[in-house]
């Protein structure tokens, strides 16, 4: 018999996070090594973790993470979106406690670009009147 697979793809600023859920004892894996492992700080692990906290399934699946891009607050949002988007997958009534949480929106804040004639995206150069 196979195994129930189920997928999540979760992105935030520029980090791309494909999520594998499969059920299992809880280990997770972040391209190949743990958490404690990829990540710098305890913060940012806690905020990966936050959907399998709410929907109380930390022990219920095995997480297979691939992330790409940007650094390491927005690759922990890219795999939170992904878990969320994954646990869905598997259980539908996870959804609206989810939701309620804001687990299941992509949050589109990304750098705004350099425009020409600026020192940034939007400081001036300095004004001299003499």
């Amino acid at each position: 018999m196979e195994q129930a697979v189920y997928k999540g793809l979760g992105r935030r600023k520029t980090s791309v996070a494909k999520v594998i859920l499969t059920p299992g004892t809880g280990k997770i894996t972040v391209n190949g090594v743990s958490p404690k492992e990829y990540f710098p700080n305890a913060l940012v692990i806690q905020d990966m973790e936050q959907p399998l906290d709410i929907t109380n399934t930390k022990s219920s699946y095995d997480i297979q993470v691939k992330v790409s891009g940007g650094g390491f607050n927005g690759q922990a949002g890219a795999i939170r979106l992904g878990i969320s988007r994954a646990l869905v997958s598997a259980n539908a009534e996870f959804k609206s406690s989810l939701k309620k949480k804001k687990m299941m929106t992509r949050d589109s804040r990304v750098k705004e670009r350099k425009k020409y004639g600026k020192y940034g995206a939007r400081r001036s150069p300095q004004f001299t009147k003499r």
